[in-house]
């Protein structure tokens, strides 16, 4: 039981260290302090689990609490961005179908808690950004949950229909391989031009079609 205040202490202890640099430091030590209240609130959800929840489970609930939107901004820079938007525009160019590129840093407790797959997360992100809403169903969201260095890409059921699952994942796996090796804008890059090269494929642009989805890439 006295190992959570004893951490807690040390984190603490870091942050006020910090906290007498600049104002970068600071903002790190703002980070430092939210991280410790989420490792304390992590220690006592592992305290009252109940014996059907695994370790991978509690261990994936501390990661998330942990990550932070500077974290994932720091890894998703304004030159990440501007480079996937530029590549959606132009794959754009050679298929009917549309990209969209969802980035989210973590998933709520209650999310957590309920041991929320990111496939699952992923096809509630495709509804609410409205990836659905095209007229030949040729939507296909490229989502990124970057606290768990996880890919997932939906399609809508035009193109699920003619591209088999084994080649989205694919591409997914090979966009993880670029985020594990710290590689953001080639790992982005890349699966966006997969992604399109499987819609260039079944869906070629044949003149007259239009932008039905918006290129930039969100970040939730």
């Amino acid at each position: 039981m006295a190992a959570g205040p004893v951490a807690r202490v040390a984190v603490v202890g870091a942050v006020v260290a910090v906290s007498e640099g600049s104002v970068a430091e600071d903002l790190v030590a703002a980070a430092l302090v939210v991280a410790a209240v989420s490792a304390v609130a992590a220690a006592a959800s592992v305290a009252a689990a109940p014996q059907g929840v695994g370790k991978m489970s509690l261990l994936r609930i501390f990661r998330h609490l942990c990550a932070t939107h500077w974290g994932t901004r720091r890894r998703f820079t304004t030159a990440v961005l501007v480079a996937i938007e530029t590549t959606v525009h132009e794959v754009e160019a050679e298929h009917a179908g549309e990209i969209r590129f969802a980035i989210e840093t973590a998933l709520d407790l209650p999310e957590l808690w309920q041991d929320l797959a990111t496939r699952q997360r992923a096809l509630q992100i495709f509804g609410q950004l409205g990836v659905w809403d095209t007229e030949h169903n040729n939507g296909v969201l490229i989502y990124v949950l970057n606290a768990d260095r996880a890919v997932e890409i939906i399609a809508d059921r035009g193109v699920a229909a003619r591209v088999p699952q084994s080649e989205w994942a694919a591409v997914s796996r090979a966009m993880e391989d670029h985020f594990r090796a710290g590689c953001f804008e080639a790992g982005s890059v890349a699966g966006v031009r997969g992604v399109g090269l499987l819609l260039a494929r079944h869906f070629p642009n044949v003149g007259g079609d239009r932008d039905e989805q918006p290129n930039q890439p969100v970040l939730l």
